[in-house]
Order: C-alpha cells, then structure tokens, then sequence
C-alpha cells in the first residue's frame, strides 16, 4: 500500500531542524506540505498588518526554498476541521504528521483532528519540535503539576537529558525519493494570499523592517555569529537561559486555558486594576508625553519589534509603574504589533512585570525619564521616531515640558501644542501604586504567618535622588550590573502568588488594618499622601492632581524634595546637626528608580504550593 504523507506546518515554517517533517517524507510514496489558513481569522484575529505580512513573508520564503526541492507548499483557506476531510478523500492520505502545539487551544483544535483522522484510517505522527524540552516529562517530575518557581523548574531541567542536536536541512535526495503531485493550477489553488485579499489596506505602508522566513533568520544569524567569531568572542553563556524562560512560561501555561486573562487564573493575583480607555490610547498610540516611552511605542506600531528592556519599561509605565491599567489591555496591544507575540510568553511576561505572578519586587519600577536617559544619553533613539523633538538639547530631549519656552520655541516644538504635555505625573502616580501594590501584597502575606513585606522600604525611602553626572554614566542595559540586577533577563527565584479565590478580600476593600499616615512620612497635607490615603482606605483608585507642564516636577525634583525632607527628619529625630553626616545619609540612599537591585526573597519556594495545600 502506498503510503502519501501530509505534513501540515503551524509555527516551525522551516526545512532544517524539522524531525516531524523528516519523518513525514521517510519511507514516503508521496508527500505534501500543506500550510492552513483561515480567511475569517484574519480581519477577527487581533492580529496587526505587520504580523501578517511577515508571515506572509515567513510562507513564500517555505514555498520558494520546497520549488528548489521540486515540491510546493499548498496553502489552503479555511479551518483544519473542515480542509482535512477533503483532502483525506481527495489525496489519499495515509500520514499525517505536525509539531506538537502545546498551548490549551491547540491541544483542543489537534485532539480533534487526530480523532478525526482516525476515523478516516490515517495515521498520525506527532513530535515535539517548538520547544527544547517535552513539557508533559516537566511536568510529571514535579508531582504532575508545573513549576511555578523558576528556581524549581530549572532544577527539574537540570535532570533531564540535554535537548537533542538539531537535524541538517531536508535534502533533494529525501525529496526524490516521494513524489509530490503539483497541479498546473496549482498557484491559482493553492497560492499564498496577499494583504490586499486578506482585507487589509497598504496605501501608505511602509517597507517592512523586519522580513520573515528561514532564509532571513539564518542570514541574520549567520552575519551575527561571523562577526563574533571574527572578534574571537566567547559564546553566549546566556542564551541558554533566555530560552529556558520560554520554556518555562509555555510549562506555566501548557494546561491552563485562562493564562493570557486575571479571571479564573490560578496563579495570577487579582489587582483591581482601573479601566481608562483614554489612557490606554494614548499609550499604544505612543501620545503619553514621556519621549522615551513614545518612541517605543512608535517604534512598536512601525516596525513590529522592540528591545526587551524597551518592552519592560512600557509594560511598567501602564500597568504598577504610571497608569495602573490592567496587564491584559497591554498584551493585547503587543499581541496585535508584535511580530514575535506569542501566547503564552506574551501573557507570562506582562504577568510578571506588572507583578500579578511569578513575584518581583514591585517597589522598584522603570523611570520614563532616568531609565531612558541612562540608556540613551544623547536621545538619539527618540530623534528617530519622535523627529518633531529632534532639535531638543539633549539636556531636554526626555524632558521637553522643563525646557524654557525658548528652547521649545526654537525646537520648533511646543509642548502641550506640537507635542503633548506628560499624561500624569510620574514621581506621585509611582508613590501611589506602590503603596497600592503593598496593600494587595500584604494582604496575600497573611498565608504564611509572616510579613511579606518585612524588607519592603517605605515609599519615601524608595525616593530617587537627583541623577547625577556619575550616574548618568553608568554603564547601560546589556552591562554586567544590569545582569546581576535581573534587568536584561527575569529574576532568578520567582514566586507565583494565588488568585483571590483563594484570599480572604478579593475587592480589598476594609483589608489593611494599617493607616496610610502610618506608612508614609512627610507632611500629612501633601496632595500625593491625600491621594494615596484616599485609594487606600476606600480600595478604589484617586488620580493624582493635574499638574501643567510648567510646573511638572522631574522625576530629579521629586526626588531631590523627598530626599531632602528625609535627611533633615532624620537629623532633628537623632540629633544630628552635622551636615555633613546628612549628606552620607542622603549619599547612601542614592540609586535610580529603574535598578532592580538584587534583594533577597523574603517568599519561599513553595508559596504557592503551600498555600493551596491550606486552603484543601
């Protein structure tokens, strides 16, 4: 009996390393590569044109490297549950093979084809080829539940065996010997669309940045590794680990079905998070008044790609940092613009950076203005996709509402006319979501008989002193102080905290038995202490007074006053009349705002499995 393999490309759109598409042509009297698109997907999918046209891209680039092969890819419009049993029928199948998806829906969508294949007498061939390890085998070594500790999962990764070597490219041998049937009409039937027909307008679109294929990526990474290996460099001893994070947010999310949403997610605490849709636009539409967020998301929205600490700083700014909005809203926007989105690390990571799972010390967050700065002194990143402040004095370029109006008017870029003025304040709306954020903290604390937050400073000793020469010529992002603070990677032990199914006070409101005038010093008639006194004791959000650009304090100002008051406080309290002993003082306070500075854990472990255990 002949035996006519299907192999139906998902993710892995690639001729080298595929073990699954090399098992569909062995032993093969015929074979396909089929690739299935749903035209109803692409106007309801959340999905942006830049994704499409890069995957696009990613399936003329599969077809063009199959014709050298002598073969095709057949894309075919509609949904597998309904193209399958045609084509069972029509070609003949015997084979079926694919990657195994381990994400919830496609383990439904694949359950059913592979019972539906069955029905039909074909045989069904499926390999782990999208992530390094098998998941299910993670799981089963931690007691059949996944890791929720990074620390945890790469102790059970440790034990296994190392992921095999990747496999050459198929051949025109192996393609030889299994024929594939290509019909004259065959582009008309089975061509690849374009954005047109798939209902997008590209009247005005520009060249894409980033191409999509293997061909591309090989290229890049080939050019990449050639310069290395020219400069005699190391290799990477971090790459490893930047995959493993992939690994371990797919292990997270492999079996539960709420991952990427707040509601009837185990693992994910409940944030009563605000809902202002203003706000959200304007910062996925790069209008928020901060130079240094807005070019990211512009450069988000044009081009489908940003840094990874570009992508912490905006996740921070709308979520615990500035805005308090939901990490949802945010994942949704970098699931449309993200040519890399992809479900369960996209969900996993804004989990974690608005601090809703796997813990991170949310007392520190990114500064819009010193995190920036410290990046990029010179502001080149912002001249080039915010060009109405490319004539700004780098004094002022992360900071153009502090410039005179001269300066301004000479920029050619009035603030608050050519450029907006900054959407909120960020030295009192960070204060405010801090203490926010303790609240629901502490309330979780109450588990395991202890303070959570027994190291967390008060928000006053968490105040950034003004940024100094020194600072600003520290070393960047991708340094070996950013290593060591967790910046440039996820922290090394992560604690993922319950859902409030599990808590006493889901809304927390009448939960803190403290007095906000307890936790924060300073004076009691500050218009920041009254907000953040306000959201505290009544659990809903107050937002910060307006303040116009003229008298926008910097986020060096607020620091500067905030500081002060605390030095001088502590001298009258102590008796210090010393100067220069409150100096060292405020010297030993001094670190940016965007440091995530290594602090030990005060959360075991096993929080998590601890608590659920209580609960039971």
């Amino acid at each position: 009996m002949a035996v006519n393999s299907v192999h139906w490309f998902r993710k892995g759109l690639r001729l080298h390393d595929n073990p699954v598409l090399q098992e569909a042509l062995d032993g093969a009297d015929g074979a396909r590569c089929v690739y299935i698109l749903d035209p109803w997907f692409a106007g309801a999918a959340n999905v942006g044109i830049n994704r499409w046209r890069f995957l696009l891209e990613a399936l003329e680039d599969l077809d063009s490297s199959l014709k050298k092969l002598k073969s095709r890819l057949f894309v075919i419009r509609g949904q597998p549950t309904d193209v399958f049993p045609r084509l069972f029928k029509e070609w003949e199948v015997t084979r079926l093979t694919f990657e195994y998806d381990p994400e919830p829906y496609g383990k439904e969508r694949d359950g059913a084809i592979i019972k539906m294949a069955q029905e039909f007498g074909v045989e069904t061939i499926v390999r782990n080829a999208h992530t390094l390890y098998d998941l299910d085998r993670i799981i089963e070594a931690n007691n059949n539940s996944p890791p929720l500790t990074f620390k945890r999962f790469q102790a059970i990764v440790s034990r296994l065996e190392l992921p095999r070597r990747p496999l050459p490219p198929i051949s025109q041998q192996q393609m030889d010997r299994c024929r594939t049937n290509i019909a004259d009409n065959h582009n008309q039937q089975y061509s690849i669309p374009s954005l047109e027909e798939l209902g997008f307008r590209t009247e005005g679109l520009p060249p894409a940045v980033w191409h999509g294929g293997e061909s591309e990526a090989l290229d890049r990474l080939n050019k990449h590794l050639d310069k290395k290996l020219r400069k005699r460099c190391s290799p990477p001893l971090s790459l490893f680990g930047q995959l493993l994070w992939r690994e371990f947010f797919y292990t997270a999310a492999t079996n539960n079905p709420n991952f990427d949403r707040m509601e009837a997610n185990p693992i994910c605490v409940q944030i009563p998070w605000d809902q202002n849709p203003e706000a959200l636009a304007k910062w996925a539409e790069g209008r928020t008044g901060f130079p240094w967020i807005d070019a990211i998301m512009t450069q988000l929205r044009q081009e489908g790609w940003i840094h990874h600490l570009a992508r912490h700083a905006v996740a921070c700014f709308l979520t615990r940092g500035d805005l308090w909005i939901s990490w949802e809203s945010g994942m949704k926007v970098f699931e449309e613009l993200l040519l890399d989105a992809d479900w369960s690390v996209n969900a996993g990571s804004w989990m974690w950076l608005s601090c809703s799972a796997f813990f991170q010390q949310f007392f520190h967050c990114y500064c819009p203005v010193g995190f920036g700065r410290r990046t990029d002194p010179s502001g080149d990143y912002i001249r080039r996709y915010i060009p109405m402040l490319k004539d700004y004095p780098d004094r002022y370029i992360y900071e153009p509402w502090n410039a005179p109006q001269s300066v301004q008017k000479a920029a050619n870029c009035v603030v608050g006319v050519d450029y907006p003025k900054p959407m909120i304040n960020h030295a009192e709306g960070s204060r405010l979501n801090i203490e926010r954020m303790k609240q629901v903290y502490q309330q979780l604390s109450h588990y395991r008989g202890l303070s959570l937050l027994a190291s967390v400073p008060t928000i006053q000793e968490e105040a950034e002193p003004p940024m100094t020469d020194e600072s600003l010529s520290g070393s960047g992002p991708d340094s070996a102080d950013y290593e060591a603070a967790g910046c440039s990677t996820a922290p090394e032990l992560s604690t993922v905290y319950p859902s409030s199914t599990f808590a006493p006070y889901p809304d927390l409101e009448g939960a803190a038995n403290i007095r906000p005038s307890q936790t924060l010093s300073g004076s009691s008639g500050s218009r920041t202490q009254s907000c953040i006194a306000a959201a505290v004791s009544t659990g809903a959000h107050v937002p910060c007074p307006n303040v116009s650009p003229s008298t926008q304090p910097s986020c060096r100002g607020q620091r500067r006053k905030g500081l002060t008051r605390k030095v001088r406080r502590n001298q009258r309290q102590r008796g210090r009349k010393e100067e220069v002993r409150g100096a060292k003082e405020a010297g030993r306070e001094e670190r940016m705002e965007e440091d995530v500075e290594p602090h030990e854990e005060t959360m075991e472990e096993g929080t998590f499995e601890d608590v659920s255990r209580h609960q039971q």
